[in-house]
């Protein structure tokens, strides 16, 4: 089985900014949110967790399989979309006006800003690594767990699930809630 979750919440998330690769930790809701799906899902086998090397998504998986002795990898594969000069700016989602209205509300039509990662070399990383990684495992009957972020996590579920770019936001995930794909 496949199975994948979004870190828990920062204070970045709840002041709306936009975190892409900037290492955030997780603020105290963020490490219950992940101590109670610990609880809530605590019933389901899992072999291997792949992870972003973000503190946010790292820490939400230790937290999450703490005393379950599953091993813990991190893939810079699954890292968050870079946003480039739009990281860290607050306020930015649908509401606003500028690109990152575009990659929210129209995500085939996004054009990525200065520095910024285009949705073709997100999905190119993350192809990879399921190519790479997650399919021979399933192959072996692992059950395998990622824990990322929102636009990377959409990826792997739009790939998996053959959901068009048009539909790239449809694939979200709320935070710390276990979603299984295959």
């Amino acid at each position: 089985m496949l199975y994948i979750m979004r870190h828990g919440k920062t204070d970045w998330n709840a002041a709306h900014r936009l975190q892409g690769r900037t290492d955030v930790p997780l603020n105290i809701e963020g490490k219950l949110q992940a101590a109670k799906a610990a609880e809530l899902y605590s019933g389901v086998h899992l072999d291997v967790c792949y992870c972003s090397p973000l503190s946010r998504a790292r820490e939400t998986a230790e937290i999450f399989l703490r005393g379950r002795n599953i091993p813990i990898i991190e893939d810079a594969r699954l890292t968050e979309m870079c946003f480039g000069v739009c990281e860290g700016a607050e306020n930015s989602f649908p509401a606003t006006d500028g690109p990152m209205k575009t990659f929210f509300r129209n995500p085939a039509a996004y054009v990525p800003p200065e520095g910024a990662e285009s949705f073709a070399d997100l999905f190119a990383r993350t192809g990879d690594f399921l190519n790479s990684v997650i399919y021979p495992l399933l192959k072996e009957g692992k059950d395998v767990l990622i824990v990322g972020h929102g636009a990377m996590n959409s990826s792997i579920v739009c790939s998996v699930k053959d959901i068009p770019l048009e539909n790239f936001w449809n694939a979200g995930l709320d935070s710390c809630k276990l979603t299984r794909l295959l």
